[in-house]
């Protein structure tokens, strides 16, 4: 799996895949910063990580369009499946290099805690909540987009797969309030992406909350193993 992780990472940056994803989204929070809080005089970042949830949905399928669909566009999923290294630790250094590019992208909201630091303290403990719920969206969104890239061997279409997923569970809510019948909307809330994250970015830490992006990053990544394995053995 290390050397799976290492090989991935490298390959960020190896192209511009990891550059575009980083600019874009320091771009879009540096924006989103500067117009919640700085031009306001505002020392609160919850509009700011509210509003994030939009960039990812657009962002991620970029970061993680190539995982699995470039392997089995240039023909080289066999050599890699023939490796001493097991299917789930395929699956598994390659999210894990996705998430640490991620992991880098949404430190710069820890700088820009440190930037209102100047005019007022911060309720860090909020700011680490929101940061952990940030984490934890990205990394379901991760693990929905590998699923995705493992399902085609174009990245464009990778790419749009991710973000119509992405879309809807993101704002499941918004769909479920259409459906007739009360009981379907209400589960269309309960399985809302976004609802879920914004438990955190009101403060509220919620440990079903936590639990269900976990579950979320556990049950892509178990489909991409198994249609990774039914595609081996076919």
């Amino acid at each position: 799996m290390g050397a799976v992780f290492k090989r991935e990472l490298k390959s960020y940056f190896v192209t511009p895949i990891g550059y575009v994803f980083l600019a874009m989204f320091y771009c879009y929070a540096g924006l989103m910063f500067y117009v919640t809080s700085l031009s306001e005089g505002k020392t609160r970042m919850d509009m700011l990580f509210s509003s994030l949830i939009i960039i990812l949905v657009v962002v991620i399928p970029i970061l993680t369009m190539r995982t699995m669909a470039e392997e089995r566009r240039s023909r080289t999923d066999q050599c890699l499946l023939t490796s001493p290294v097991s299917i789930t630790g395929i699956v598994a250094g390659k999210f894990l290099a996705a998430f640490t590019v991620y992991l880098a992208a949404i430190s710069i909201t820890l700088v820009m805690a440190l930037v209102t630091w100047i005019y007022s303290s911060p309720d860090w403990s909020v700011v680490l909540g929101n940061l952990i719920g940030l984490a934890l969206l990205g990394a379901s969104f991760i693990a929905i987009g590998i699923f995705c890239s493992c399902c085609t061997e174009s990245q464009p279409v990778s790419a749009v797969m991710c973000f119509g997923v992405l879309m809807c569970v993101s704002f499941l809510s918004a769909i479920g309030s259409k459906l007739p019948f009360e009981f379907l909307s209400k589960i269309a809330d309960k399985l809302a992406f976004s609802e879920r994250y914004y438990a955190f970015t009101y403060g509220i830490f919620d440990i079903s909350n936590v639990l269900f992006f976990i579950s979320a990053v556990f049950v892509f990544l178990f489909l991409t193993v198994r249609l990774t394995e039914k595609r081996r053995y076919s």
